[in-house]
C-alpha cells in the first residue's frame, strides 16, 4: 500500500526545526532587504511549497522513487549542461536557468539532493562489492561528470560540498579504510602542492578570484580588498553582544545599515543574526541545526536498510556542512565560499531542495526497523 505507515512513527520534530529556522530566516530576510516585501513573500511562498512537497514525499516510499535513480541522475547532468548553454549570469557566474511558469530556479541546489539519491541506491545496490576498484572507478566517474560542470559555471562551493556529500555515503556504506588511508596519503602531499600554486594562480579549475578568497583567509592583511566582507561580518556579529540590537535595528551604527556587506540575505545572514539576536540569538540558531543533524542520524540508525541509512546520512552531512560552512564565513573561520545558510538564506531554489531532501528522510522514518 502507498501509504501503509504508523503514524506514530512520523517525526515531526524535523517539521517543528525547520519550520522554527524558516521563520527566524524571513525575520532576519525582512530586516537584511530593508523590508522587501516582495522578496520575503517568495521566501514564505518558498517555504510553503518546500513544506507541502515534504509532507508529499514522506508518505511517498522511497524505494519507489529510488528505482527511477539513474533517470534522477540523468536529469542532474542534463540540467547542468543547460545551465551551460542556456543559463543567466549574475556577477561572473552563470548558475540559473528560467523554466516556463517555475521562473528562474539554480539546478545545483537540486543536484545535491539527486546526488545524494542517486548515490544512496548506487551503494546500496553494490554494498558487497564496494571495495572493488571497478565498483569504486565507475562511482568516481559518475561524481565527476556533475561536479566537473558544476565547477563550469564557476562555482567551487557547491562542488566542496558535493565532494563531502559523497565521501560521507561512501563511508557510512562501509568501504574499507585501506582505501580511506590511502586517499588521504595521496592528498596530503597534494594540499601542500594545491597551496603552494594557489599562490600564483596555477590552480586550472579556480577562478583569479576564488583564488584570492581562499589567500585572504590564510593571509587577511596581505589580501585584505577580498577579507573586507568577513571582516565587517565579524564585527556585526561581535555588535549584537549578548542579545543583540533587535530585530530590523535602524541604527546608523548598525553594519547592515552602513552598506558594508553584500548579500546580506544570502551569503552573510548570520551576521545579519549575530547583529540583531546577539549571541543568545545565534547560539539558538547553531542549536537547531545540531538538533536537526542528529534526528537524521537517528533517522539513519534506525533505517531498515543501506539507502535509507545513505539517504538519511548524506542529508546530515548536508545541512551539518552547509550550515557549518555559512557560519564559518561569516565568523571568519572558512574562505568566502557563497554558501546559503539552510532554511534561513535567501532563496527558493535552496529552500525548496532542502525541503525534498528532508521529505525522504522523514519517510526513511516511517518505514523504520520493527525492532524499535
Amino acid at each position: 500500500m502507498l501509504f501503509d505507515y504508523r503514524l506514530k512513527n512520523y517525526n515531526f520534530r524535523i517539521i517543528i526545526y525547520m519550520l522554527v529556522l524558516s521563520g527566524i530566516g524571513i525575520a532576519a530576510i525582512w530586516s537584511a532587504t530593508n523590508q522587501n516585501r516582495a522578496m520575503v513573500m517568495k521566501q514564505i511562498f518558498g517555504i510553503m511549497v518546500g513544506l507541502t512537497i515534504a509532507v508529499v514525499l514522506s508518505l511517498i516510499n522511497y524505494h519507489r522513487l529510488l528505482s527511477l535513480s539513474f533517470i534522477i541522475y540523468l536529469v542532474c547532468v542534463i540540467s547542468l549542461v543547460a545551465v551551460l548553454l542556456f543559463g543567466k549570469s549574475k556577477g561572473i557566474a552563470v548558475r540559473w536557468i528560467t523554466l516556463p511558469v517555475i521562473g528562474q530556479i539554480q539546478p545545483s541546489e537540486f543536484v545535491k539532493i539527486g546526488l545524494i539519491l542517486f548515490f544512496s541506491w548506487y551503494f546500496d545496490k553494490y554494498q558487497e562489492k564496494i571495495n572493488q576498484a571497478s565498483i569504486l572507478a565507475i562511482a568516481l566517474v559518475l561524481f565527476s561528470v556533475p561536479v566537473a560542470l558544476i565547477l563550469k559555471q564557476p562555482n567551487l562551493s557547491t562542488s566542496l560540498v558535493i565532494v563531502v556529500i559523497i565521501a560521507s555515503i561512501v563511508f557510512t556504506a562501509g568501504i574499507s579504510y585501506k582505501w580511506i588511508f590511502g586517499t588521504l596519503a595521496v592528498m596530503m602531499p597534494l594540499a601542500g602542492l594545491f597551496i603552494y600554486l594557489l599562490q600564483y594562480e596555477m590552480i586550472p579549475f579556480l577562478k583569479g578570484y576564488q583564488a584570492r578568497r581562499i589567500l585572504a583567509w590564510i593571509d587577511p592583511k596581505k589580501y585584505a580588498e577580498a577579507y573586507y566582507q568577513q571582516e565587517n561580518s565579524i564585527m556585526a556579529i561581535g555588535s549584537g553582544m549578548l542579545t543583540g540590537k533587535g530585530v530590523n535595528n535602524t541604527s546608523i551604527a548598525s553594519v547592515k545599515n552602513g552598506n558594508f556587506l553584500s548579500e546580506e540575505q544570502t551569503d552573510f545572514i548570520f551576521a545579519i543574526i549575530g547583529e540583531e539576536l546577539g549571541f543568545i540569538g545565534a547560539v539558538v540558531v547553531i542549536a537547531l541545526f545540531l538538533l536537526l543533524v542528529y534526528e537524521c542520524l537517528l533517522m539513519a540508525g534506525r533505517a531498515k536498510d543501506m539507502a535509507g541509512r545513505l539517504i538519511c546520512t548524506g542529508m546530515a552531512t548536508l545541512i551539518a556542512f552547509q550550515g557549518f560552512a555559512n557560519i564559518a564565513v561569516a565568523t571568519g573561520i572558512f574562505p568566502n565560499t557563497g554558501l546559503p545558510l539552510p532554511f534561513v538564506s535567501y532563496g527558493v531554489s535552496s529552500l525548496l531542495s532542502i525541503f525534498i531532501g528532508m521529505g525522504f528522510v522523514l519517510n526513511v522514518g516511517l518505514q523504520r526497523k520493527i525492532s524499535n
